[in-house]
């Protein structure tokens, strides 16, 4: 079987997991804040955080950002659930915008109608999270625009993306919104086995991001001075602070806190990243530009082969440069004879590992008992019934891909009418 994707591990790889083996950390030591700075530089974010996977970098970016009871989180319904659920998570609701009928990433004009809508409603959103899938960009410009009118804030969900461009800056540089997501699953362009990160250029952000990754614990003292907000009561503290109550006043934060103090003061949770998928994500950040670069070949060697068959075939905005994570076409279903499931199992048949990228959300049952019984987002509806996800990843071979082409027009052939 040929995957959809899958991972690339060479020996420079290995050596780095196995050199943290023999290290003295594999929790909280070097490699995390290297691998935060490794992310830092490629894509010109200030601040990156790194967890344990993409899914927590979501849930602490909406926690970030206040996102609680009573707010509105809004999405895409073509994505993982994740994106979704990270609203449910704080216990905020969520909503979702339908889908561009080109790009399949959310559409602009649905987003301003569905705002000016939820202003008379009272209802406007908290949080709009634009997931770019399939590695492309989704039309921040705009969407800052339409943020800026509204005062909702935007988590880019660029899973799909690092390594892409928009408006030839990296994505994940921030600069149409408040965090950017990267998730480093082994079918992700860059993998650590698990994990993810959260990138903003916000400081008070960014100090957010760090407490609810691990367990809302900070050793800094200006956040502990904050937090307690005048007299500390001595029978709360214990010895930690050193000094009987009636001494500590007017003393410098210094001499309050003993070297080993800590305080929680946020309600955050273990979503820590280990030095072994951090040394993993800096050695395969080595290879980026080329993991990107040879799936953009895959993709423009599949738009030429495919060209002839009834499909329609992923569009490319001109001002972005696609991650490529997936190469997902449409079926033509009035030009051939067999139906999407059809088409699908007979590639599987094959030794394809097709895919479908994603089952809208609102369908699924959970989010049935959440009320979403008959939606309206047609051009969602519409894609989820052509969809299929081609193989596409770093090393491809030319035999695989020809095996891959030479299947879709074994089965798509006989069926054109």
């Amino acid at each position: 079987m040929i995957p959809y994707g899958k991972q690339d591990i060479n020996q420079a790889d290995i050596d780095a997991v196995v050199d943290v083996l023999k290290s003295d950390f594999l929790t909280q030591g070097p490699q995390v804040p290297l691998f935060e700075e490794t992310l830092k530089k490629y894509t010109g974010a200030t601040h990156a955080v790194v967890v344990n996977s993409g899914t927590s970098a979501l849930h602490i970016a909406c926690l970030a950002l206040g996102l609680g009871k009573g707010d509105w989180l809004w999405t895409t319904p073509i994505t993982f659930v994740a994106s979704a659920n990270c609203g449910l998570y704080c216990g905020a609701q969520v909503d979702f915008v339908d889908i561009d009928p080109q790009t399949y990433n959310l559409s602009i004009n649905a987003l301003e109608e569905k705002l000016a809508l939820a202003e008379k409603e009272n209802r406007l959103p908290k949080i709009v999270v634009p997931v770019h899938l399939a590695g492309q960009a989704c039309e921040m410009r705009a969407i800052k625009t339409l943020a800026d009118r509204y005062g909702f804030s935007i988590i880019e969900d660029a899973s799909h993306a690092i390594g892409g461009r928009y408006e030839n800056d990296p994505i994940g540089n921030g600069r149409y919104s408040d965090i950017t997501v990267f998730s480093f699953h082994p079918v992700k362009i860059v993998t650590t086995a698990e994990g993810g990160a959260a990138l903003t250029n916000d400081s008070s952000i960014a100090e957010k991001l760090e407490l609810f990754r691990c367990h809302g614990i900070t050793r800094d003292e200006k956040l502990m001075d904050g937090a307690v907000s005048g007299e500390i009561p001595k029978e709360a503290l214990g010895e930690a602070l050193g000094e009987a109550q009636g001494e500590i006043q007017g003393k410098t934060q210094k001499e309050k806190y003993a070297p080993w103090f800590y305080q929680q003061i946020e309600l955050g949770f273990n979503y820590r990243m280990t030095e072994l998928q951090a040394a993993l994500g800096v050695s395969q950040m080595t290879r980026i530009d080329d993991f990107v670069a040879d799936r953009q070949c895959i993709k423009a060697k599949y738009n030429q082969a495919l060209a002839s068959l009834p499909l329609t075939l992923p569009y490319q905005m001109d001002d972005a440069y696609s991650a490529c994570h997936l190469y997902i076409i449409r079926l033509n279903l009035n030009e051939i004879s067999l139906s999407h499931r059809q088409v699908f199992e007979q590639l599987r048949e094959q030794g394809i590992g097709v895919n479908l990228h994603y089952i809208p959300v609102y369908t699924q049952p959970y989010f049935q008992k959440l009320g979403y019984i008959d939606p309206h987002f047609p051009c969602a509806d519409q894609y989820y019934a052509e969809a299929i996800s081609l193989p596409i990843f770093y090393g491809m071979a030319d035999e695989q891909f020809d095996t891959v082409v030479n299947a879709l027009t074994t089965v798509l052939g006989p069926s054109m009418k």
